[in-house]
């Protein structure tokens, strides 16, 4: 047992070595992975802020003003020059200066002064239809406070049914809180993958598979070398994209610590596992590299990173059970944002674990075949 730890210590150096000797490498590992996380935690946002529109106020009144100056006032929205006709609306959304119109009748004013209804044209740019589509979410609850306080105002009761709206976990739905913790998953999986996944197939390439197959150590005891590698980095960098996202992003770290780590290793072992297994198949190290990203991209859309799980095709979901990502995006998120603890992420360590039992034996195999 003695040897083989020997052994295994010293291939486990040597991945080491080779992987931060070699300057392309060091750049790979360190770099990118934190100015993707920098770039994506604040470019990557459900929020909508600065929305450019226009108004066509044929009303002029003190309402309509009123109304006017709730949109201006909003952090939501910016608004440009007023604009006096049908046609300058036009032309505003079809040359994207503007996202947004409001067209405010002459009489806006009046009607609500005789208790009737008023109404506002909306004008939104479909192009972009999510952006269209929050957008009109902010209208809405702007006029639905607007149409609350001329109740009030002339005497009226309020509407019977008043929607006071409270988010759990996360009160300020602060969309950084839930992107952050992801882009911690996709990073860790990023690194943990290239540092196993180029492995065996760097050997190759470099000419130096050989010599490790006339060395005493069998097969078993080298796959065991070049995946312990990709712990320790993966660890490494999973830890410091943790605590860029506590102390960095400000995202709220409620959960156990002990909970998350033991995910993290659960997870690591999986994707080691793929790593290896893309690793045994290529032949280079581009091959290697092009296996790591065709894994990738299916692993994000399938994690529920940005869309919700249960809101694929029941066929695509079933598919989804079998990307590591989508059980570790459940422990990340629960640790930030609820509070969990072991107990909690029980059902998530097994899938971790199991994927990462098959992908182990399924390297070991390829590996045998390559030698045989």
């Amino acid at each position: 047992m003695r040897a083989m730890l020997q052994r295994v210590f010293a291939l486990v150096v040597k991945e080491l070595l080779a992987l931060l000797r070699d300057p392309a490498s060091r750049a790979v590992l360190i770099g990118p992975p934190i100015i993707q996380l920098i770039v994506f935690g604040y470019a990557a946002t459900f929020e909508l802020k600065h929305v450019p529109f226009v108004v066509y106020n044929q009303d002029q009144g003190q309402l309509s003003r009123e109304l006017v100056a709730r949109f201006a006032g909003a952090p939501s929205f910016d608004l440009l020059s007023p604009v006096h006709s049908q046609e300058a609306i036009e032309r505003a959304i079809n040359d994207k200066s503007a996202l947004m119109a409001l067209d405010i009748g002459p009489n806006f004013s009046a009607d609500l002064e005789r208790g009737q209804p008023a109404h506002v044209q909306i004008i939104l740019d479909g192009r972009d239809s999510n952006t269209a589509a929050i957008a009109m979410g902010y209208v809405q609850s702007i006029v639905t406070q607007f149409n609350r306080e001329q109740f009030l105002r002339h005497g009226a009761k309020p509407p019977t049914t008043v929607l006071l709206d409270r988010a759990w976990f996360n009160p300020n739905l602060d969309s950084r809180w839930f992107i952050v913790p992801g882009i911690c998953g996709i990073l860790t999986l990023l690194v943990s993958m290239l540092t196993t996944g180029l492995s065996v197939a760097r050997e190759r390439e470099m000419g130096t598979f050989d010599q490790l197959l006339v060395t005493p150590m069998p097969p078993a005891e080298i796959l065991l070398g070049k995946a312990l590698p990709g712990f320790l980095v993966g660890t490494a960098e999973g830890s410091l994209i943790i605590f860029m996202a506590v102390f960095w992003f400000h995202v709220p770290f409620t959960g156990s610590l002990l909970g998350l780590y033991i995910g993290l290793l659960c997870f690591l072992f999986s994707s080691v596992g793929i790593g290896l297994m893309i690793s045994s198949l290529a032949v280079t190290q581009q091959q290697g590299l092009l296996g790591v990203f065709l894994f990738m991209v299916p692993a994000i859309v399938l994690s529920g990173f940005a869309t919700p799980i249960a809101n694929m095709p029941p066929a695509v979901q079933y598919i989804t059970l079998l990307d590591p990502l989508r059980y570790f995006l459940i422990i990340l998120r629960g640790s930030f944002l609820e509070g969990g603890g072991i107990a909690l992420f029980g059902p998530q360590y097994w899938p971790l674990l199991t994927i990462g039992v098959i992908c182990m034996i399924i390297a070991g195999s390829l590996f045998r075949k390559r030698i045989g």
